[in-house]
């Protein structure tokens, strides 16, 4: 049988406050806390269901950043206006 007890809320996995220090709790709370604060300012990415979406999506936006960009003149046509 799993070494593991079954907890009072009825699932098996181990309870996290006996597997980590209070400075590495800290730790973890600090990190869950700045993804929270991410995720309300809208600083996450799109999830994609397969990875062919996410290649297409990916293509489609370097395009869209290639056309957004201007034509730099080369040294020589500087010289000749």
């Amino acid at each position: 049988m799993n070494s593991m007890k079954l907890r009072p809320s009825g699932s098996r996995s181990p309870a996290a406050d006996y597997e980590h220090t209070p400075a590495q709790r800290r730790i973890i709370d600090a990190s869950l806390a700045r993804a929270d604060s991410d995720i309300k300012a809208g600083r996450v990415s799109k999830a994609y269901s397969d990875h062919a979406k996410f290649i297409a999506a990916l293509h489609k936006e370097a395009a869209d950043l290639s056309a957004k960009k201007t034509r730099r003149q080369a040294k020589g046509d500087r010289n000749q206006k």
